[in-house]
C-alpha cells in the first residue's frame, strides 16, 4: 500500500500538482505512523535461541490489540499440547496469543500473552523501539521476560 502511494505522489509530483516538497510530507506521515505502531505481521524470535520461531499478525479493534499466529516455521501442524480445555490438542496455526492490550503513552498494555510452548498466559507490555523492532515483555508476578520480534515485510 505505501508503495502504491509513493507511486501516486510521484506521478501528481511530475505532473505539477503538487510540489516535491508536499509529496515527502505525505509519504513522511504513514511512514511515521507505520514505525511507531505494533500493528502489522511480526516474526517472532526465540529469547533463547535467538531463531525465528513464528510470524504473528497484530490487529486494532476498538483500541485493542491482538495478535494471532499465521505461520510456524519449525512444525506448522504443531498442537498444543501444553494447553488446558478447548484448545488442548488444537493447532497452534491461528492461534490466538496477544489480547487486550491497550495504549499507555509510546506502550501497549493491560492485555495478556499466551504461550503455546509452556500452556502458560502472562501479564503483557509491548513497545515499538526506535529500531523498529518491537519488544514483548511477559509479566509473572515481579518477573519478567522480554522477546524482540521484528516487523515482517
Amino acid at each position: 500500500m505505501l508503495q502504491r502511494l509513493a507511486n501516486f505522489c510521484h506521478r501528481l509530483a511530475k505532473a505539477g500538482l503538487i510540489t516535491a516538497t508536499f509529496a515527502l510530507m505525505l509519504l513522511a506521515s504513514p511512514l511515521a505512523m507505520a514505525a511507531n505502531t505494533p500493528v502489522g505481521v511480526w516474526k517472532t524470535i526465540d529469547d533463547e535461541t535467538g531463531e525465528a520461531k513464528s510470524l504473528v499478525q497484530i490487529s486494532e479493534s476498538d483500541g485493542k490489540l491482538r495478535g494471532k499466529i499465521i505461520k510456524l516455521f519449525k512444525d506448522p501442524d504443531a498442537l498444543c499440547d501444553k494447553c488446558e480445555g478447548d484448545e488442548k490438542n488444537m493447532p497452534i496455526l491461528g492461534m490466538t496469543v496477544l489480547w487486550g492490550m491497550s495504549q499507555d503513552d509510546d506502550a501497549w498494555a493491560g492485555g495478556k500473552i499466551f504461550d503455546p510452548k509452556k500452556g502458560k498466559t502472562y501479564r503483557c507490555k509491548i513497545w515499538v523501539e526506535e529500531d523498529g523492532n518491537l519488544k514483548v515483555r511477559g509479566y509473572l508476578g515481579p518477573f519478567f521476560r522480554t522477546q524482540r520480534w521484528v516487523r515482517f515485510e
